[in-house]
């Protein structure tokens, strides 16, 4: 019969928390503030723990880096709710950056240059940058000036709502224009 190999202990990971709570918190004095009865000021931390358990709180360690470190007493599980709704709130407010992209060949025609100029309007007017670049193609890399012609007569269409970030420039067998949207001034 076959030796067993003796089992392992099962590890759970235990979460980390942000904050340091009641026994948790090591330094001997801690600065009190946010009490109702205004006796915010500095405590030994056995009392203020004591303080904390009189009024079923938790002592939350809110400024560890402070000398003595900053505490409240609050609920612990509803403090963290709220600063995750926060946390929450500002990441829905944030605005992300979206690059569009637009392409043209050297020998792009007029109604097709002004179907892409009305999207261009429709991405800058929405707040997202735009890259237009033209696209070379076997021998067509001898029209390098058409295209930078193309790239310049698009900046000038759209530089009443567009800023130009990077001139054309050419890339491999790509010259790429960056723009972004002009800031709308707050006159109304």
């Amino acid at each position: 019969m076959a030796k067993r190999r003796p089992r392992r202990p099962f590890n759970r990971r235990r979460e980390v928390r942000p904050h340091r709570i009641n026994r948790e918190i090591r330094a001997p004095e801690v600065r009190l503030v946010g009490l109702e009865d205004g006796q915010d000021g500095i405590y030994k931390t056995a009392d203020a723990i004591r303080m904390a358990e009189e009024r079923e709180l938790d002592l939350v360690q809110v400024a560890p880096k402070a000398n003595p470190p900053v505490c409240r007493i609050i609920e612990y599980s509803k403090f963290r709710y709220e600063q995750k709704k926060r946390e929450k709130a500002n990441k829905a407010k944030q605005h992300t950056v979206v690059m569009k992209e637009i392409r043209f060949g050297p020998n792009t025609d007029d109604h097709d240059f002004n179907f892409k100029l009305k999207h261009a309007q429709k991405f800058l007017s929405e707040g997202n940058k735009l890259k237009a670049y033209v696209q070379f193609r076997g021998r067509n890399i001898i029209y390098k000036d058409r295209g930078r012609d193309m790239l310049s007569r698009f900046a000038n269409e759209l530089d009443d709502i567009a800023k130009i970030e990077m001139p054309p420039k050419m890339e491999g067998r790509r010259m790429i224009m960056i723009m972004a949207p002009k800031k709308a001034s707050g006159k109304s």
